[in-house]
């Protein structure tokens, strides 16, 4: 997974895998049978983590607003931690096989666009509680807040500038309260405080 994060999806091959595992190359080869099938494979392996490192720790917020910044929240914090060597895997093999048609190509992009739906269903679902402003256009608002991130995670593989994350941070918040009622700010205002106590608890 690092190596398709850091090298690109291109330099996973089964003869480069078996030597970083010290395996057979015919081994590896029977049980993926191509290199895009071992591509296909690695994907799907970067497509479990997010869920498990993104997805579920958000789910435990409530609907709405909420758990809107808790999915952006995860997800600065995912790439923050360099799960993956080479930053946010989805976003190394979107920019590298963008124009490259194929079955990765087809794999990678309706994962991201699912998370992009994902994002524009939670913004729907906090507009319908009253807690963004009825003329939200979610899939405006999604494509911000997801642009923040991207930039975050390019602007610190290839600069390596640590401030980028609270810069991202940063910049969803000032976003979603722009948007928000007043009670989708004191929904924002009440995880915010929740988050400082969980910190300080977890410092002392």
């Amino acid at each position: 997974m690092n190596l398709g994060s850091a090298e690109g999806l291109e330099g996973l091959t089964i003869g480069r895998l078996a030597r970083e595992l010290q395996m057979s190359k015919s081994g590896l080869f029977a049980h993926f049978g191509s290199k895009e099938e071992l591509q296909l494979a690695a994907v799907d392996v970067a497509r479990a983590i997010f869920v498990d490192k993104v997805m579920e720790r958000a789910l435990a917020a409530p609907p709405g607003i909420a758990r809107l910044r808790a999915m952006l929240e995860a997800w600065v914090a995912y790439v923050e931690r360099s799960v993956f060597k080479g930053g946010c895997f989805f976003a190394a093999a979107s920019a590298e096989c963008d124009g490259r048609p194929g079955r990765v190509r087809d794999q990678v992009a309706r994962l991201t666009r699912s998370w992009l739906d994902a994002l524009e269903a939670e913004i729907r679902q906090a507009r319908s509680l009253l807690q963004l402003r009825s003329r939200t256009n979610p899939e405006q608002l999604a494509f911000e807040v997801h642009a923040l991130v991207q930039e975050a995670n390019w602007a610190y593989q290839l600069l390596r500038e640590k401030r980028v994350f609270e810069r991202a941070r940063e910049g969803i918040r000032h976003r979603l309260e722009r948007a928000a009622t007043r009670r989708g700010l004191r929904q924002l205002r009440d995880r915010r405080a929740a988050s400082r106590t969980t910190r300080n608890a977890r410092g002392r």
